[in-house]
């Protein structure tokens, strides 16, 4: 029989009492809290901190640099170029006016027009107002993440003892917490809803289920030490209805699902992913397509239309964008899910990137990549506004009525309000935008010279 020394058993003691002292610290703080909802303040108070040291690093990487007469790098947050909204006749015409004196009416072509189009193309080589969407946000301040500031360099001894510890505290401690944490939130989801899917449908059914699922996307909230606010909450999304917001993360639904009940809307996947997927749909109506499917807007506009017909059925969360955008605007919304006629419950999210960048850029990151660069940030803290709900008028189409919910959706958040795809984060500018220009300068000269035809 294997016989353990005295060292050797000493050795297994301890690491017994810390595995149940961890153990009992997760089940006390983070698991049992989630379950019911609540929180003791612990992230609030640990935000804060974070705070005060951040405020303190800038300060220091600023008195180094003028020590050293190093310039600092300052992120143009509104861009290098300052942009008036003018239309093209108005451009064109206080160029004409301030070149040859002659205006609109004449409808001959004039030289000094092309200036228009060359100062345009200019502007947008210089300050792309679309593809600097999909890259990370700078910061003006430091957050002690080598990775989000142009101005992370050796400063003082002080200050590289200090970010040393952060990466310490970051991937020796924050990190394998918030992986048992993500471990645990998913195993109880899959375990869980596979249970709740052999109950018999009813009200016990629906009500365990809802259960299990805010416990369980609460409880992967605080392995991402998400620190979320919710304003508004008498307009949370509604059963029969449809739950739209802008897109920056994969984690918009967990972040989202942590506070309602939602249906879910996506293409079927393989792996962990499939396994998640095939459980949830047991104990709730998701809504899952075949590969094949998922191109057929027809068949995709009808189920639903039928899900959102039945009023029992819970909301669909659905995000229009259709990719990440890094959470400085809101780009054009897909009109599928304004089609329907359903009601739509606006809702608006802004990350604090101060604490952690929550946007994936999935050009650049894998979901592992970027999943451990979540689970290696500070924090994700961010503020959720749920706006009054909004229909479709009468004389709208549904690009009009996409486009005033997005609207809506940036004003709430602070965002920028952007009329482009963002498809174009992987595909070129289409012709017809070209076209568009060409039509509109076409239209400007013919018109004119029209209008003077028939007076």
């Amino acid at each position: 029989m294997f016989l353990l020394l005295p060292f050797d058993s000493l050795v297994v003691n301890l690491l017994g009492i810390s595995i149940t002292v961890l153990f009992t610290l997760l089940l006390v703080f983070i698991i049992v809290p989630a379950i019911f909802g609540v929180s003791f303040g612990i992230r609030k108070v640990y935000m804060k901190t974070l705070l005060k040291i951040f405020q303190w690093a800038t300060l220091r990487i600023e008195r180094g640099a003028k020590e050293k007469n190093h310039p600092l790098y300052k992120p143009y947050v509104n861009g290098i170029i300052a942009k008036e909204p003018t239309s093209l006749e108005e451009e064109i015409k206080e160029i004409r006016r301030s070149g040859s004196g002659k205006s609109l009416d004449t409808p001959e072509f004039e030289l000094s027009d092309i200036f228009y189009f060359c100062r345009k193309g200019i502007e947008t080589i210089m300050d792309d107002e679309v593809t600097k969407r999909f890259s990370a946000e700078e910061l003006e301040s430091w957050n002690l993440l080598s990775r989000t500031n142009y101005n992370f360099q050796y400063i003082s001894l002080r200050l590289t003892v200090l970010w040393g510890l952060g990466v310490l505290i970051r991937y020796c401690f924050l990190l394998p917490l918030r992986i048992a944490l993500a471990f645990t939130g998913i195993s109880l989801l899959v375990t869980g809803t596979t249970v709740v899917g052999y109950l018999p449908n009813g009200r016990c059914k629906m009500f365990l289920s809802k259960h299990v699922h805010l416990m369980c996307y609460r409880i992967c909230v605080r392995a991402l030490t998400a620190i979320i606010t919710y304003h508004d909450r008498e307009n949370r999304p509604r059963n029969g209805g449809i739950c739209v917001a802008n897109h920056t993360s994969p984690i918009d639904v967990i972040i989202l699902a942590s506070d309602g009940y939602y249906a879910m809307v996506g293409q079927i996947h393989g792996g962990l992913m499939g396994v998640i997927q095939r459980a949830m749909v047991k104990a709730c109506p998701h809504v899952w397509f075949e590969r094949s499917e998922v191109k057929d807007r027809h068949l995709v506009a009808k189920r639903l239309t039928e899900h959102v017909q039945d009023k029992s059925k819970l909301p669909i969360l659905i995000f229009p964008e259709g990719t990440c955008i890094n959470n400085t605007s809101v780009m054009m919304f897909k009109k599928g899910s304004f089609e329907i006629g359903a009601t739509v419950y606006p809702v608006a999210i802004k990350y604090d990137p101060q604490f952690g960048d929550a946007f994936w850029n999935s050009s650049k990151y894998g979901m592992v990549t970027y999943l451990l660069r979540m689970m290696t940030s500070w924090a994700i803290v961010c503020s959720v506004w749920y706006l009054p709900p909004m229909t479709r008028q009468p004389e709208e189409d549904a690009v009009q009525f996409a486009n005033r919910v997005k609207s809506a959706i940036a004003r709430q958040g602070g965002l920028v309000d952007l009329l482009w795809d963002g498809g174009l984060k992987r595909e070129k500018v289409k012709d017809t935008f070209k076209e568009e220009q060409q039509k509109l300068y076409s239209k400007m000269i013919v018109g004119n010279h029209e209008d003077r035809s028939r007076s």
